[in-house]
């Protein structure tokens, strides 16, 4: 699928794996990326790759994925400004990792010490919730642009109208002290393979993609002795993936109308019992 003209929605686009997705959309000459981020630097993420591509082909849109507001806010503008939008990667992500159950002694007395039921539930709606809401409403753009051409079932000879990649993670297989992250990883599985059976009605793949460790400020957050001692030694590649090589692949498997289901880009992550 020719991704050139097309225009995307990016979640998590200020940084880590959202940011190299964006910047490698733009060099495959899509028309515009809504750059959608929470962080207040996503303006200047916009304003300092547009400069380097010449052209304003990224638009910042800063709020938080998990409202519905926000979203729709995003989605009406590049549609009455550009027109449907047809690509979407959502990549925003949170953790709040710790061990699922702990006891501790409050003066002589055992008691649990249980996850958050907060914090767990804060990951799903960012993590799981969110992302499925972005992909959803991005089907209903081709689906609402297909509809008022009259056109019904999407038939081979249109070609692909659009494509999803959400963005799963090896944790999804289960994880030490990952509980909530692990959970809406896992989850996702579900939504894409529901979501690529329903979406192609309208000519939209929907796929997924799990990295591995990868060079991002969630996973430098777990600390360099954590990352040298507990992650490299159990990984094929002994570093970090970099964010440009998960980019890659979710650019190919957007582009690629053969590939669908599940890729695990993980450097060949092993971890021990």
């Amino acid at each position: 699928m020719e991704l050139k003209d097309r225009i995307a929605v990016i979640t998590g686009g200020a940084s880590g794996i959202g940011r190299a997705v964006c910047r490698k959309l733009a060099e495959e000459h899509v028309k515009a990326v809504g750059v959608v981020d929470i962080s207040d630097n996503v303006g200047a993420v916009c304003a300092e790759m547009n400069a380097g591509f010449g052209r304003d082909v990224l638009l910042p849109y800063r709020g938080d994925t998990t409202h519905a507001d926000f979203r729709e806010h995003v989605y009406t503008d590049l549609e009455q400004r550009l027109g449907p939008v047809t690509l979407c990667v959502p990549a925003a992500g949170i953790t709040r990792d710790r061990l699922s159950v702990k006891v501790r002694q409050d003066n002589g007395t055992i008691k649990p010490d249980i996850y958050s039921e907060e914090d767990f539930r804060r990951v799903i709606e960012i993590n799981l919730t969110a992302p499925i809401y972005w992909a959803m409403r991005m089907i209903a753009s081709v689906a609402m642009d297909r509809a008022r051409r009259g056109l019904g079932r999407w038939v081979p000879e249109e070609t692909m109208q659009g494509a999803i990649v959400l963005i799963g993670s090896v944790s999804s297989a289960g994880n030490r002290g990952q509980i909530s992250y692990a959970t809406s990883k896992a989850g996702l599985e579900g939504a894409q393979a529901t979501l690529a059976t329903e979406a192609v009605f309208h000519g939209v793949r929907c796929s997924m993609i799990h990295p591995g460790y990868t060079d991002t400020a969630m996973v430098q957050a777990l600390g360099e002795d954590l990352i040298r001692d507990k992650i490299l030694p159990h990984t094929q590649l002994r570093r970090l993936i970099r964010p440009d090589e998960i980019a890659s692949a979710v650019c190919f498997m957007l582009k690629n109308s053969a590939v669908s289901g599940r890729l695990w880009a993980d450097a060949g992550w092993h971890p021990s019992a």
